[in-house]
This record gives structure tokens, C-alpha cells and sequence, in this order.
């Protein structure tokens, strides 16, 4: 048992608590108790405790393009960005990509993730060739995850189309692919079950790789995980949808009984009325990334009708163009000021929701924040950086929202564990140059 005596917790609401001693036992919260008096056993955290981020879509190799896709004339589209993160993908081995995941993750730690939904698709060799143990890069996300000192949710995913109609998978495609849904879902099966720090996910890519019937056959056989998958991130993608289906990609989802509070339609971007109506009254969640989304110029998704309509809101980081999950949910809001002239479109403390709660929820954790019963998974934020050199507790989740960064994250715990004290990683103390050295591997 032990406890802690946190200068503010936010608890929930637009404000914080202060004076809050919190107690944990074998890696769970016992008890959260504002307006305490300190006793002489307890760590003081000085700053704001909040719960850890959750991080609900990333896809780890990504972070290698930081930096060199992003800016200059002719750079393109989306589609002309997926050109070059396919020559990432090819390249990565076991080796490298333990490295390079180990290195991203252990940023996101600094930045207060505590718990990763990693969307993993290269499985194989290149060209498709299988390892001989077929989920080995499955693993050594898993062990990245481990060494990093936090929790995943490995979304695995399923790729075996190159577009609805029937297009063959490209060269550089092919260490996506299992083959047959039923060949795909075997390899998911044999990863065997979840831990207290890592479970599984299931993770269809998009309409356009996994088709309605496959999409019906996953529904089947899901077996209480979650399911992950790309929705209409780009009106392209509609397009073809409706071409080849007469069905937007929802509508499609919703025909194979895969819409529900266990699925996550990721960026939901380009949704039509009835799109948003089947999501909500589904209760499925919508995962934005709004820092990837504006840098591949994807679009802003409609996250105040579907809040309304009834779909819970979590976020990601994506390609990792940035790891701050502060600047995420800051970006939902602000977004949305740009294309309805409004303020206060979203609640602070919804936003905060967003990047922690409902993100844990989406992943299948039944408990999740700084509550009796769940994971000891908790951040402190330092008010002492110009950023937060006049917080205000009556105001708390917004001065969070709308001024902090992941540069104040001071300290993180992960089931109890302290794994960043003082803005420095456990056992990994120089990321930098680590991520300099994975990087450099993989280009």
C-alpha cells in the first residue's frame, strides 16, 4: 500500500480538486480523497495528477516521417504521402523495429501515454514471405511496449485487398496481408491471451482491404474484442465505396453487424447525416487524430454531431507528426471553432475524457481514470512552466486544454510503477539519441 498527496487531481468536471491523497495497492487505485490533510507517509506530487493518456491509435514506424514529410512544394496528397511511408514499411526488420517501437514509445511515456492502441500491419517479410513464427512482429511490438513501461492494445491488423474491387495487393503490400480472412484471424488467434499490460484487438484496415463478407466473417468471430478500422478518412474512399457498393463505408460496416460500443471507426472524417446517425445510435466510438489529419491535409471530421448523435470521442496520435496528447484533444476543439464560428463547441473536461477515459474504453478496459478499482495508470503536469505559471484549479480543465503541452508531463506511473520521474524515462534515459539511431536504420 501507498499513498501520495497531490498538490490538484482533475477528477473529472471543469475543475480540480486540491489537497488529493491518493492510495494504491498491488497496481490498482484504493482510494481518491480530495480536501485531505498530509501525513507524514505520503509522496508528494506537486503540480496537477490527472489519469495517464491513452493513446488510441498509433502506428509506430511512422514516427521515422517526422520531418521529412511534411513541408515544401509538390508533396501532394495523401495518397503521395502513403507512397513514401510504404518504403518505411519495407524496410523494417524484427531488430530495427524493436528499436525503432521501443524508442516511440518510450516518447509517448514522456508525454504521459500510459496505455498504446499500436494498429499493426506489417506482419511479414517482404514481398509476404512469413517468419517462422508468424506473429513476430507482433511480439516485438508487444516487448517494445514492455521495455517502454507501458500498456498496448495491439489492434492487428487484417489487409487483403488493394481496393473494393478486387485489386491486387501492391509489392509493396504484400507483408500486409495473411491472405484469407479466416488465414488472418488463425495468426490472431495463435498470439494467444492477453496479459495484465498487453491484450488484442482486432483491427480490419478499411473497406477498401477487408470486404463486406470478410467484414460479416470478422463479426462472427470476434470473440468479445475489439475492432478498430479506418473510416472515411478520405473522400476518395467514399467514392470508390459507393461505386463499388452503392453503400458509404459506414452504411457497409453497419450491413455486417460490425458498428457497436465495441468498434472504433478511426478519423471518420468524411461522413454523410446518416453515417453520423448510425455511429451514434450505435454507440460506436469515432478515434480523431487531429494533428495527423491537418498534416495530410485529410480534412476536419465532424466531432460536435457526433458527440451529440451519441458516439464517444478518443483520439490518437497517428503518424506521430506529433506525440502530445494535450495538442490532440486541444485541436478537436479548436478545429471546430474554425468551421462553425463558435466557441465552446466541446467542454474541456470532454476533451480531457476523450484522451483518456473514452480512449481506455475503446481499447476494452472496463475502468480507466482516477477511480477506486482501476489501474494505477496517473501523470502529474507541472504548473511551474510559463505555460502553467498561473493555473487555476476553478478553471482546471481548460487551463490543461488550451496552455499545456506534453513538454509539462513531469512524472508518470503505470500500474503503481513510477516509469518517468522528474521528465527523465526509467530505464531509457537517453531517448534522443535512441530514436536518432532506430531512425536512422529504417531510412
Amino acid at each position: 500500500m501507498k499513498s501520495y498527496f497531490a498538490e490538484h487531481a482533475w477528477l473529472g468536471g471543469e475543475s480540480c480538486a486540491s489537497n488529493v491523497r491518493i492510495t494504491v495497492d498491488k497496481g490498482s487505485f484504493v482510494s481518491i480523497d480530495a480536501n485531505a490533510a498530509p501525513n507524514s507517509k505520503d509522496s508528494r506530487i506537486a503540480g496537477v495528477v490527472m489519469p495517464g493518456f491513452v493513446n488510441a491509435h498509433s502506428h509506430a514506424f511512422h514516427r521515422a516521417l517526422r520531418g521529412r514529410t511534411h513541408s515544401g512544394a509538390g508533396l501532394g496528397d495523401f495518397w503521395s504521402w502513403r507512397t513514401l511511408m510504404y518504403q518505411v514499411a519495407n524496410r523494417l526488420t524484427p531488430e530495427n523495429y524493436l528499436a525503432l517501437a521501443t524508442a516511440t514509445f518510450s516518447e509517448m511515456a514522456l508525454a504521459g501515454v500510459t496505455t498504446v492502441g499500436e494498429f499493426h500491419y506489417v506482419h511479414h517479410q517482404q514481398g509476404g514471405k512469413k517468419y517462422s513464427d508468424t506473429n513476430e512482429m507482433g511480439k516485438v511490438l508487444i516487448e517494445a511496449a514492455r521495455r517502454a513501461g507501458i500498456r498496448i492494445a495491439l489492434l492487428d491488423v487484417a489487409y487483403l485487398h488493394a481496393g473494393l474491387k478486387d485489386q491486387q495487393l501492391a509489392a509493396e503490400q504484400n507483408r500486409f496481408s495473411d491472405g484469407t480472412v479466416e488465414n488472418w484471424l488463425a495468426r490472431v488467434d495463435a498470439l494467444g491471451a492477453p496479459s495484465t499490460t498487453h491484450t488484442i484487438g482486432l483491427a480490419p484496415h478499411s473497406v477498401r482491404a477487408v470486404h463486406e463478407s470478410e467484414l460479416a466473417f470478422i463479426a462472427k468471430h470476434r470473440n468479445g474484442r475489439v475492432v478498430h478500422i479506418h473510416v472515411s478518412e478520405q473522400p476518395a474512399e467514399n467514392d470508390a465505396c459507393r461505386e463499388a457498393t452503392g453503400r458509404t463505408p459506414t452504411q457497409l460496416l453497419s450491413d455486417a453487424q460490425l458498428l457497436g460500443s465495441f468498434t472504433t471507426a478511426v478519423h471518420a472524417t468524411h461522413l454523410q447525416s446518416a453515417d453520423i446517425d448510425l455511429l451514434g445510435q450505435s454507440k460506436t466510438f469515432a478515434c480523431f487524430c487531429p494533428t495527423t489529419e491537418r498534416d495530410l491535409a485529410d480534412g476536419i471530421g465532424p466531432s460536435e454531431n457526433l458527440v451529440s448523435a451519441g458516439s464517444p470521442l478518443c483520439l490518437g496520435t497517428d503518424s506521430h507528426a506529433v506525440i502530445d496528447m494535450f495538442e490532440e484533444a486541444r485541436a478537436v476543439e479548436m478545429n471546430q471553432r474554425l468551421i462553425t464560428n463558435k466557441r465552446g463547441v466541446h467542454r474541456s473536461s470532454d476533451l480531457l475524457s476523450a484522451a483518456t477515459i473514452n480512449g481506455a474504453s475503446s481499447l476494452g478496459s472496463k475502468k480507466h481514470g482516477l477511480v477506486a478499482g482501476a489501474p494505477a495508470d496517473f501523470i502529474s503536469v507541472s504548473t511551474n512552466s510559463v505555460r502553467l505559471a498561473t493555473f487555476d484549479p476553478a478553471n482546471g480543465a481548460a487551463h490543461l486544454v488550451h496552455s499545456a503541452t506534453s513538454s509539462d508531463v513531469s512524472d508518470v506511473w503505470v500500474g503503481g510503477e513510477q516509469i518517468v520521474s522528474d521528465y527523465k524515462h526509467r530505464t531509457l534515459p537517453n531517448i534522443n539519441e535512441s530514436l536518432r539511431t532506430a531512425i536512422e536504420a529504417v531510412l
